[in-house]
């Protein structure tokens, strides 16, 4: 027989419809969320390739050349330069891999082809955890692993139905599920991510930064995303007292507070008797140093270390969420040598004439406490008002603010304050972070968003040392009592949850935080310090990665025997009729009658009664039988047990 005989091998078989159908759709699932995050030309370039390739296939015509498809991407590629100026970092590199489906999807013939671009799905799908790795993520791509898997099993069953190869392909992961959880639990862990994120990974990030300037906090105020969030041991302390530390702006040139050098600092001292507040944060990536604690820091985590200036600093930045415990007290006035750095009173020549001769009227006012007190009475007398859309300020930004338009935000307060006071030759720093936080009445747990962000002032008194002193709360008390929605006008644009008529709407949010807190704390933050307690928690102290590798692979090795002797269990076994024929034709064997393999029961018994005429009668009486009860419609069991008697009784010699 010739090979154009042979039947072709599956994986050489030609796509149908209902195979592209499976494919454009596992496609269209997995390219989804990286088409919200793509140029929208790119996004319509990707789909265009989709439907080209479903038109030529309903039309039957023939696919496009190789020439047209490296066309296609090279001018894809270029394109993707233009918007990017790379093609080798995440995002570029990711959309590139979603535009080269749609040029492969145009190149598949056969299921060869087709499992290529299966296997393109997987790899796609582990793309989108680059960018997210919330819940919602984990569940969409949950669905698309069944609908890609779904495919692959539909390439191998093609006269099955869509809803068995979902049903078969929702089995095949769900038996990966304990050897999944096994690998999560027992996988040695290591600190940091196992490859680096190419550079532009974090480039999408916020938070505050090192400088401030005017209309930098507000912009930042619009924002719902989180920053972190804190969970005390005990009862959290009040709204006024949550100012959660962030950088320390020292220089000024006119208009932008900047942070200057970094020293390290002691830990300051706190009475006993000052409440002390325990707590955990859970802090989201913003590719910076620093880490918010709750003013004034006293037992710092052990990776990161307290500066001069009381700012709390981790060894790397953080790009990925991070946990850690440490302990303040609230209002702690703390005495440094700071006091008398030349930074604390340095100001740009030539600035703000008019906040100067103020500051100077002062002067004569007595000391440190009395000129202090001149500059909370002016603003808050001044008729200032708070407001997330600042006007514009010139040169002199803060005589601006002061004499002129008397409306800003937080930062524009912070600013003037801290300009006026060492005008007023008293030390002053501009301090940045987040004020309050919403505590969460499902889990009791501090939330802190960007929308919180704060600038504040602290000055350096004689005796006293460095004084925290919000200028916001001085002019607009409201701010801190009741927090920023209800600190400015109603008619003010507000993000969709922060608007206080909608609580049934926040009320909903605070069940799903808890819960996207417990994945973020159990699932997300399952790091090593979290292994090595599970780990003694079930006795097994000192676990290093060696002992962690062989319970592994112990564990694995068990659920491939416990496998095994279930697929031997499962294993189709003959029942009693076909039991019986078997051993029929196992002593027809004996006597010299062999079954070929292609025979079948009928021409089997009448070439055994021809070679055996003495029991012929007996051959064909069993055959008719077993034809009767294996194919027939129902076979009592009577009628089983007289054939099982029957085959035991024939006398073949």
């Amino acid at each position: 027989m010739s090979a154009m005989a042979h039947p072709l091998a599956p994986d050489a078989r030609p796509v149908n419809g209902r195979d592209l159908a499976w494919l454009v759709l596992s496609l269209v699932i997995v390219s989804a969320p990286h088409a919200l995050r793509a140029p929208w030309w790119l996004t319509g370039l990707t789909l265009m390739l989709f439907a080209w390739r479903i038109v030529l296939s309903t039309t039957r015509s023939p696919l496009p050349s190789r020439w047209i498809l490296f066309a296609l991407a090279a001018l894809a590629m270029f394109g993707i330069w233009a918007e990017y100026r790379i093609l080798f970092g995440r995002s570029p590199g990711i959309i590139l891999l979603m535009l080269f489906s749609g040029l492969k999807l145009l190149e598949v013939r056969t299921h060869r082809d087709a499992t290529v671009v299966v296997f393109l799905c997987y790899f796609l799908v582990i793309t989108n955890f680059l960018y997210s790795q919330s819940i919602p993520t984990g569940i969409a791509m949950g669905v698309a692993l069944v609908v890609v898997t779904a495919a692959l099993v539909s390439f191998n069953a093609p006269q099955r139905g869509a809803r068995p190869d979902l049903r078969t392909a929702s089995l095949l992961l769900a038996h990966a599920v304990p050897a999944a959880l096994v690998l999560f639990v027992l996988f040695p862990r290591v600190q940091g991510p196992l490859w680096s994120l190419p550079q532009d990974a974090h480039s999408g990030v916020t938070g505050l930064s090192e400088t401030m300037a005017p209309g930098n906090l507000a912009q930042l105020a619009r924002s719902d995303a989180i920053s972190f969030r804190a969970e005390f041991d005990g009862e959290a302390p009040p709204q006024p007292l949550r100012y959660w530390r962030g950088p320390v702006l020292w220089e000024f040139d006119g208009r932008t507070w900047r942070m200057g050098p970094t020293t390290r600092g002691a830990l300051p001292e706190a009475a006993p008797s000052l409440p002390r507040y325990r707590y955990s944060v859970v802090i989201e990536p913003h590719d910076r140093n620093w880490l918010y604690g709750l003013e004034t820091v006293v037992e710092p985590p052990p990776q990161a270390r307290v500066t001069s200036d009381g700012r709390l600093l981790a060894r790397d930045p953080v790009r990925r969420r991070l946990r850690y415990d440490l302990a303040s007290v609230a209002d702690l006035q703390v005495d440094s040598a700071d006091g008398s750095d030349a930074r604390a009173l340095a100001l740009p020549a030539g600035f703000n004439p008019r906040a100067r001769a103020l500051a100077d009227t002062w002067k004569a006012a007595g000391p440190d406490d009395a000129r202090l007190a001149r500059a909370i009475a002016h603003l808050r007398d001044g008729n200032y008002a708070y407001t997330l859309e600042p006007p514009l300020l010139g040169r002199d930004s803060v005589d601006d603010f002061l004499f002129g338009t008397k409306a800003g935000f937080c930062e524009h307060f912070a600013s003037a304050f801290v300009f006026l006071m060492r005008a007023a030759d008293v030390p002053a720093r501009v301090v940045t972070g987040y004020q309050g936080g919403e505590l969460n009445p499902v889990d009791r747990i501090i939330t802190v968003r960007q929308s919180d962000a704060h600038a504040w002032a602290e000055v350096f008194l004689q005796g006293r040392g460095w004084v925290r002193v919000d200028p916001t709360a001085a002019a607009i008390p409201g701010r801190i009592e009741a927090g920023l929605a209800r600190a400015l006008p109603s008619d003010a644009a507000l993000p969709l949850l922060m608007r206080p008529q909608l609580e049934w709407l926040r009320g909903l949010r605070n069940n799903w935080e808890a819960l996207t807190h417990q994945w973020n704390v159990w699932v997300l933050g399952y790091n090593p310090d979290r292994q090595r307690d599970l780990m003694a928690y079930i006795g097994m102290r000192d676990a290093d990665w060696r002992k962690l590798t062989a319970i592994l692979f112990t564990v694995l090795g068990g659920f491939t025997v416990v496998l095994v002797l279930w697929s031997l269990r499962l294993r189709v076994r003959p029942d009693p009729v076909q039991r019986a024929w078997l051993a029929f034709c196992r002593r027809l064997r004996n006597a010299g009658v062999d079954r070929a393999p292609h025979e079948g029961p009928r021409d089997f018994a009448q070439r055994a009664a021809q070679q055996l005429p003495h029991a012929s009668a007996s051959i064909t009486d069993i055959a008719q039988r077993y034809l009767s009860l294996r194919y027939g419609k129902h076979a009592a069991p009577s009628e089983v047990d007289g054939f099982r008697r029957r085959v035991r009784e024939i006398r073949l010699t």
